[in-house]
């Protein structure tokens, strides 16, 4: 069977440094960092004491105060990310046939909030005074069922789970049910809200988060040789893929077209890359391969980037070993740099700033970028944005466990 074509048709974000796709990328051309001091919790115990957390977020357009009393905030994301998505792709629900309409949004961790504030309601108050509406409000699936609620969508609907690498694997699995013939349409992508006492102090502990705390603005920074960890952030970013036949009939804005996609394995450590980075280089390859092209026809890569000791080094080795000679050629920037890292949310929003990319001949930069590290000898686009003409685009997320996932975009054409 003939594998059918995906387009990008909708986009929508929710993030530290706008609370619209087309905020979020204006921020990111601008170099704007999401970077502060962290309101929500007392972090004075811990070693890290900045992040990137959404601000100023209303999600009245969306949901009533008695949904909002019923939802996490992870799954508050996605609801709101979606409804613009939808209303940026212009789609009306009411004349498409739902059920070939699905939902693909994954999350990291899920509903952290909830967890935390209904064990202290039982520990405080006892385990009577637990919430009915504790389990749906903290289970992972919850994001995409309620988007599926929300906006009437009966198609394909599930959620991926894959830590950092949830957005890139929802949207990489999405473009497959359209391109087999499951669904004609999905919203996809990932949300994540888990920046609480338990979430941002297990990393914390663990040493993943950055000890910057002079400089909240500047405390994210991928591939310099200064960076110590990465700065936790929120939000979700959303997609909406469409058949291309599908979006051709209606007229539809397309942003850019999804060609390839790739997933595997390091098999390696619970948290550390493969320090050979077998598993991410194989997976970019993949992604290339069933793009159809050949590495030196990629034009930039959105890396994964997270300002980590090791990944940046171990994803700079992979991309040499995948792209041989033409890696010193590839320009390769990091947004991270400036939303920080928003986990299973993460390829979501990248994918919404490679769309933008690709649309507008624009590779956003990697910010705070002054000193080059010997294993980070790459072109990653430091501090300023660069016009360029982008046909193919790559986007690289990993995850805990070991998850790797890779998707190209593309340049549309007829």
């Amino acid at each position: 069977m003939k594998k059918r074509r995906v387009v990008i048709t909708g986009l929508g974000a929710i993030s530290p440094i706008g609370n619209t796709a087309e905020a979020f990328w204006a921020a990111l051309l601008e170099g704007k960092c999401g970077g502060d001091y962290i309101q929500s919790i007392d972090v004075s115990l811990y070693n890290c004491k900045v992040a990137a957390e959404v601000k100023g977020f209303d999600p009245s357009k969306y949901l009533t105060p008695k949904q909002c009393k019923k939802t996490d905030r992870f799954a508050q994301f996605a609801i709101c990310g979606a409804g613009m998505a939808l209303e940026d792709s212009g789609l009306d629900v009411k004349k498409e046939d739902v059920t070939r309409f699905g939902v693909l949004i994954g999350t990291g961790i899920g509903g952290l909030h909830t967890i935390e504030e209904q064990c202290q309601v039982m520990l405080t108050k006892g385990a009577d005074r637990i919430s009915p509406f504790t389990i749906p409000m903290l289970i992972g699936n919850m994001g995409a069922g309620l988007v599926s609620i929300q906006y009437g969508l009966k198609g394909p609907n599930t959620c991926v789970s894959t830590a950092c690498a949830s957005g890139t694997h929802s949207i990489g699995d999405a473009f497959r049910l359209i391109q087999h013939d499951d669904a004609d349409l999905m919203v996809a992508g990932g949300t994540e809200a888990c920046i609480t006492y338990l979430g941002f102090g297990g990393f914390d502990r663990m040493g993943a988060l950055t000890t910057h705390n002079d400089d909240p603005k500047a405390s994210s920074r991928p591939f310099d040789q200064t960076r110590n960890g990465f700065l936790i952030g929120e939000g979700c970013g959303v997609v909406i893929l469409e058949e291309l036949t599908h979006a051709l009939k209606r007229n539809a804005r397309i942003y850019a077209e999804i060609v390839g996609y790739g997933l595997n394995a390091d098999a390696n450590h619970i948290t550390a890359p493969d320090p050979e980075a077998d598993g991410p280089t194989r997976c970019i390859l993949r992604a290339i391969h069933d793009s159809g092209i050949k590495p030196e026809d990629v034009d930039y890569i959105n890396a994964h980037g997270t300002s980590t000791p090791l990944n940046d080094k171990v994803e700079t080795l992979a991309i040499k070993k995948a792209f041989g000679d033409h890696a010193r050629k590839v320009p390769i920037s990091s947004t991270k740099s400036m939303t920080g890292h928003l986990l299973g949310a993460a390829g979501g929003v990248e994918a919404v700033a490679c769309a933008y990319a690709i649309t507008k001949s624009i590779i956003p930069p990697t910010v705070n970028y002054h000193n080059p590290d010997p294993d980070c000898d790459l072109d990653y686009v430091p501090n300023q944005a660069r016009e360029a003409k982008l046909r193919y685009v790559l986007s690289n997320s990993f995850g805990f466990g070991g998850h790797n996932a890779a998707i190209c975009f593309k340049k549309f054409e007829a």
